[in-house]
C-alpha cells in the first residue's frame, strides 16, 4: 500500500535559520483549530504555536473565529555536568537570534504526518513529538530522552490568549493565570497539564516574527511566561508529557504518548482508506485531510491555513479532490446538503470571514451546482439530485430574472452578466484600498464556462431525478450557442471578458481552461491554444494568472499588503489551475503526467506534505500565500486521478 512520503531535513537545514524556518509544518485538529511552526522552531508567523483554537460557532464563523493560546514551549536540559542548555530558538525586536536551540537540531520529520525533532547535546539526544486529539482543541507534546543521561528537564510555557490576526503586548491586562495540583488555567479558555509545574509569571517582550515583517503587517508581540515544568529523565526512554486543551476543562484528553499513538493510525486510516495509487498521492490525501472540518452544522471546509476560514466558492472549488478522490463521499454529501440551505435569491453564501455572512461571488454557487453534479456522478446518489433539485432550479431561475451585483443571463446570447461598482466577484476578488485589481465586470469566461456547465448538470440531475429541469432545457442550448459565438478571439485563445466596460478582453489569462476542462464544457479544446496558454503561463509549480508580456503583468508576490494584492492575480502563480490544465489536455487524450510530478518536490518546501495558495510568477517561483491551501491540495490530487 502507498504511504505517506517521510520528509526529513537534517543539520545544515535545521542550524540554518533561514533555512529551517522557511519550511513549516501543521497538524490540524479537525475542527479549524491547528498547531503550526517550523522545522527549525523559530516562530515566523503571529499565527505560529502549539494549541491555535477555533471558535465554536456553525458552518462558517466556527473556523473562521480563532485564538492563540499556547504559543510555545520552550525545551531546556540540565546535564548531569550541571550545565544548562536551551533548546529553544526565538528572534527578537532587535534582531537578535537567542536562544540558538536550532544549532543543536540533529534532525526534523514528519512521520505520518506528525513533526519530531531531535536535538543532540554531546552523547545527550532528545526528541519532541507532537499531536492534537482530533475532533477537540487538544495538543499533546511528548519530550523522549532517547541516548545519554540522566538529566533533567524543565518545558517554559509561552502563553497567550488573542485573536490570531493581531497581538498581545505588556501594555495590556496581565494573562490570568491560576495554577493548580497538574498545572495551570489561562484566562479561563485553556489548561496546561504536566509534570511538576512552577508558576513564574514575567513578560518576555519583544518577540519578532520575521515573515509578518516581510508581510507589512506589526511584526513584533510580548508572551506570559506562566511557569515550567519539570522532570527528570534518568534513562533512555523516559518521557516528559505536556497537554494543552480548550474547553470543556474539566474533560482532559488522554496521556500525551496515547494522543501521539492515536493521531498517528488515525493519519494511517485515513490514506488508507483514499486508496492512493503512490507516495504523491498518499501525501495529498492526508493533506487534504486537515480541510474537513467539523461544525456544529456538520462538515465544512477550511480554505487555507493559517488565516482562511470557510469560503463557499474554495469549497466548491475544491469539492471533487477532496471528498470524492479520498472516498469521503458520506461526509461530502452532508455538507452539500448543509450548503443548500444558504441560498439566498439563487445565490450560495460566500464567507463569513469578515464578521457576518456574504453573498459577494458570482461563481461561487456555480461551482455548487458542479460539485452537486459530481458526488451525484460519482457515488450514484440519485435521491440527493432529487432532494437538492428544487433548489438547484430557483439558482437557474433566479440567475435568469437576475440576482444581486447585476447578476443575470442576457436574454440576446443567454450568457451571464455580472458585476457591481467597487466589486471584485469573480475568484480574482483582489482590492487595493477597496478598488478592484481586477473588476472584470461583463461576462468572464470562467463565469459562463460555469453556467454552460451548470445548466447541463441541472438538466442531468433532473433526469437521474426522473422530473423536469424547468427553465435551464431552454437556458443550456442558447447559452452553449452563445458561448461559441462570443469567447473565440482573434488571438487563438478566448476571451476574459466579453462585453465589459471597454469591450471584449483579449488578455491571456487561465481562466478560459474551464471552457474546456468541466464535464459538460462548452467547447473542445484545440492543441495549439493549449500549447499557446502553458507556454505563457506554466510554470513548475502551476499556472501564472497573467501572461508576462501583458501590460500589469507582476512576477512578484512579495511585500506590503497593497502591493501583494496587486499582484495576487496579475502574474502570481496559483496551482490549483493545474486541474482544469491538466484535464483539458486529459479531454484530448493526452497525458499530463509531467505537468504532474513538477510539483512533487513542492511538498517538501514550504507547507510540508501540502501545496500552497499562490507562488512568484517570476523564477525561482517562491511559494507565497497560505502555505496549506485547500483548492490548491483538491485539485493537484484530483489531477493525479484523472
Amino acid at each position: 500500500m502507498a504511504t505517506v512520503r517521510r520528509l526529513a531535513f537534517g543539520p545544515q537545514v535545521c542550524g540554518n535559520v533561514d533555512e529551517g524556518s522557511a519550511r513549516e509544518w501543521l497538524v490540524a485538529d479537525g475542527r479549524g483549530g491547528y498547531a503550526m511552526g517550523t522545522v527549525n522552531g523559530l516562530r515566523t508567523r503571529r499565527y505560529h504555536g502549539l494549541l491555535i483554537v477555533a471558535g465554536a460557532g456553525a458552518g462558517f464563523s466556527g473556523p473562521a473565529t480563532r485564538r492563540l493560546a499556547l504559543a510555545a514551549l520552550d525545551p531546556v536540559v540540565t546535564l548531569p555536568s550541571g550545565a544548562s542548555v536551551r533548546l529553544a530558538t526565538h528572534e527578537w525586536a532587535d534582531g537578535t537570534i537567542a536562544p540558538r536551540g536550532h544549532e543543536l537540531l540533529a534532525g526534523f520529520e514528519l512521520v505520518d504526518g506528525l513533526p519530531r525533532w531531535r536535538w543532540r547535546i554531546g552523547d545527550v539526544v532528545i526528541e519532541r513529538e507532537l499531536a492534537m486529539a482530533h475532533g477537540r482543541p487538544a495538543v499533546a507534546v511528548v519530550h523522549r530522552l532517547l541516548t545519554g543521561g540522566p538529566i533533567s528537564l524543565s518545558l517554559d510555557a509561552l502563553v497567550t490568549w488573542r485573536d490570531i490576526h493581531g497581538e498581545r503586548t505588556a501594555g495590556g491586562p496581565v494573562p490570568e493565570v491560576v495554577a493548580d495540583e497538574s498545572g495551570c488555567v489561562v484566562e479561563g479558555a485553556y489548561r496546561l497539564r504536566g509534570p511538576d509545574f512552577r508558576q513564574v509569571g514575567a513578560w518576555w517582550r519583544g518577540v519578532r516574527h520575521r515573515t509578518e515583517a516581510a508581510r507589512g503587517l506589526q511584526p513584533q508581540e510580548d508572551l506570559w511566561y506562566a511557569g515550567s515544568f519539570h522532570a527528570e529523565l534518568r534513562q533512555p526512554g523516559a518521557t516528559a508529557e505536556v497537554s494543552a486543551w480548550a474547553s470543556p476543562l474539566d474533560d482532559p484528553p488522554p496521556r500525551a504518548a496515547e494522543v501521539v499513538g492515536a493521531a498517528r493510525l488515525r493519519n494511517r486510516a485515513v490514506v488508507a482508506a483514499a486508496q492512493p495509487a503512490d507516495d504523491a498521492q498518499a501525501t495529498l490525501a492526508l493533506a487534504a485531510d486537515a480541510f474537513i472540518v467539523q461544525t456544529r452544522s456538520g462538515p465544512d471546509v477550511v480554505a487555507g491555513y493559517p488565516w482562511f476560514g470557510a469560503w463557499s466558492r474554495d469549497t466548491m472549488l475544491s469539492y471533487e479532490g477532496l471528498f470524492l478522490t479520498t472516498n469521503r463521499s458520506g461526509e461530502g454529501r452532508e455538507l452539500l446538503t448543509s450548503y443548500a440551505s444558504t441560498l439566498s435569491e439563487g445565490m450560495l453564501a460566500n464567507t463569513a470571514d469578515a464578521g457576518s455572512v456574504e453573498y459577494n461571488t458570482t461563481d461561487g454557487t456555480l461551482w455548487f451546482l458542479h460539485a452537486v453534479g459530481r458526488h451525484v456522478a460519482t457515488t450514484g446518489d440519485f435521491d440527493l439530485a432529487a432532494e437538492l433539485l428544487p433548489a438547484l432550479l430557483g439558482v437557474v431561475d433566479h440567475h435568469l430574472k437576475g440576482t444581486r451585483y447585476g447578476i443575470v443571463a442576457d436574454p440576446l446570447d443567454g450568457l451571464l452578466r455580472q458585476g457591481a461598482t467597487g466589486e471584485a466577484l469573480t475568484w480574482m476578488d483582489a482590492r487595493v484600498d477597496g478598488v478592484p485589481v481586477t473588476p472584470r465586470m461583463g461576462k468572464p469566461v470562467e463565469v459562463n464556462a460555469l453556467w454552460v456547465n451548470g445548466l447541463a448538470t441541472v438538466i442531468k440531475l433532473a433526469w437521474q431525478a426522473r422530473t423536469g429541469a424547468g427553465a435551464a432545457v431552454r437556458a443550456h442550448p442558447e447559452a452553449l450557442a452563445g458561448f461559441a459565438r462570443r469567447f473565440p478571439a482573434p488571438t487563438g485563445w478566448l476571451y476574459d471578458v466579453v462585453d465589459g466596460p471597454g469591450g471584449d478582453d483579449p488578455t491571456l489569462r487561465p481562466n478560459q481552461l474551464l471552457a474546456w476542462s468541466l464535464p459538460y464544457a462548452p467547447l473542445r479544446p484545440e492543441p495549439a491554444t493549449l500549447q499557446a496558454i502553458g507556454s505563457a503561463l506554466m510554470t513548475p509549480l502551476g499556472l501564472r494568472s497573467l501572461a508576462p508580456n501583458e501590460p500589469g503583468y507582476h512576477g512578484v508576490h512579495r511585500g506590503g499588503p497593497a502591493a501583494r494584492d496587486t499582484a495576487y492575480h496579475t502574474g502570481t502563480v496559483w496551482p490549483w489551475l493545474t486541474g482544469p490544465f491538466v484535464a483539458a489536455w486529459r479531454r484530448l487524450g493526452v497525458s499530463a503526467d509531467q505537468t504532474i510530478s513538477d510539483a512533487d518536490d513542492h511538498l517538501g518546501e514550504y507547507g510540508l506534505g501540502s501545496v500552497s495558495e499562490t507562488a512568484d510568477g517570476d523564477a525561482p517561483h517562491e511559494a507565497t500565500g497560505c502555505p496549506f491551501q485547500a483548492w490548491s491540495v483538491a485539485e493537484t490530487l484530483r489531477a493525479r486521478r484523472l
